[in-house]
């Protein structure tokens, strides 16, 4: 395949003033906020001495001039948030009450296309069974993991290796695990690591992908892998800000390791485990990497945002992904409102 600049140039362009574009905008970005702060700085400087000069009594500090100067730092981020959170939202909320054209409005008929299609009606089962199992299940193994290596010889290392999986993204993760999952057929060696143990055992290779549900949840193991390590640090760190005299305390009483688990840890560590299980929850109402990459989301195994890209970009049905998209977003709402109200009562109490 040759590679031709004149043929290419036009696109080559554009990349160059996207580049140039992207570092005028956060150069200048960089600069406002480097240099107004400092003009401000030499500003009331420059009074104070004026004053103390003079003998004339200071200069007090204004409310409406602090206004306009938090003003100025929060308008770059309102603005970001409206044109890349508020218009995008509207704009999609829209687009789900018109047709695949995006056209003529057609009302609530991609919502009812959504929970009357059989295969539609699969995903957001199979998204169902994905927020179920992968905040618990990862939750439950960084808890694990976190009061094992707790205080352990090797903790530094087990937690590097424990945490590892966090630092590759979801699509090497899950090349890795289609490897896991490969399949040969009968009399031929096996490449992936879960048929060869089952031939090893005596047993028949499997398509791992392509049984539904099991499918489903070897998918599911590749999240929690990958999420297990996030979920062990935010607990261990929980765990060792504990106060000593507390377990102390616990241990003089007598309590066993089980009983030091469930009434002192668990308690003591539930702030942390709530935000370990609703940042778990959003990720994985969010996932398509890994869908889309171990098996583009055929034989029963497609999720809300696969479903949601197929619609809008590969069918050509912008209504339909729009109202996917939508529904996704409402998913999303009312545990992003149950963090909030949990982060201000830990902060009020």
């Amino acid at each position: 395949m040759n590679f031709d600049f004149a043929d290419e140039s036009p696109k080559l362009m554009m990349l160059l003033w996207g580049l140039v574009a992207f570092v005028a905008v956060v150069g200048g970005l960089l600069l406002l906020l480097d240099a107004v702060p400092s003009w401000f700085a030499r500003r009331r400087d420059a009074q104070l001495i004026a004053a103390s000069a003079s003998g004339a009594p200071l200069p007090a500090r204004t409310k409406p001039r602090e206004g306009l100067f938090a003003l100025f730092f929060l308008l770059p981020t309102v603005l970001l948030l409206i044109v890349g959170l508020v218009v995008p939202a509207i704009r999609t909320t829209l687009l789900s009450f018109m047709d695949g054209n995006s056209q003529n409005w057609v009302g609530l008929s991609n919502y009812e296309w959504m929970f009357t299609e059989n295969s539609i009606v699969r995903v957001l089962l199979n998204t169902l069974v994905w927020v179920l199992l992968v905040p618990l299940v990862a939750t439950s193994i960084g808890l694990l993991y976190a009061v094992m290596v707790d205080k352990a010889r090797f903790e530094a290392l087990a937690k590097s290796l424990i945490f590892m999986p966090m630092a590759i993204s979801f699509v090497g993760a899950s090349i890795i695990w289609k490897f896991v999952y490969a399949y040969r057929g009968d009399g031929q060696e096996q490449i992936g690591l879960l048929n060869q143990i089952v031939v090893s055992l005596g047993g028949e290779p499997k398509q791992w992908l392509l049984e539904s549900p099991l499918n489903t949840l070897l998918l599911i193991v590749i999240m929690v892998w990958i999420q297990a390590g996030f979920a062990m640090v935010v607990l261990s760190a929980a765990i060792k800000a504990i106060p000593a005299d507390i377990v102390e305390a616990a241990r003089l009483d007598g309590v066993s390791p089980w009983q030091m688990f469930w009434q002192i840890t668990l308690p003591s560590i539930r702030p942390a485990l709530i935000v370990v299980v609703v940042t778990l929850s959003i990720a994985t109402l969010k996932v398509f990497d890994i869908v889309r990459t171990a098996t583009n989301g055929n034989y029963d195994t497609s999720v809300i945002a696969n479903e949601m890209y197929n619609q809008a970009f590969r069918y050509g049905q912008n209504g339909q992904g729009s109202a996917l998209a939508v529904f996704l977003f409402v998913l999303v709402i009312p545990i992003v409102i149950y963090q909030i109200r949990n982060l201000r009562q830990q902060r009020e109490g």
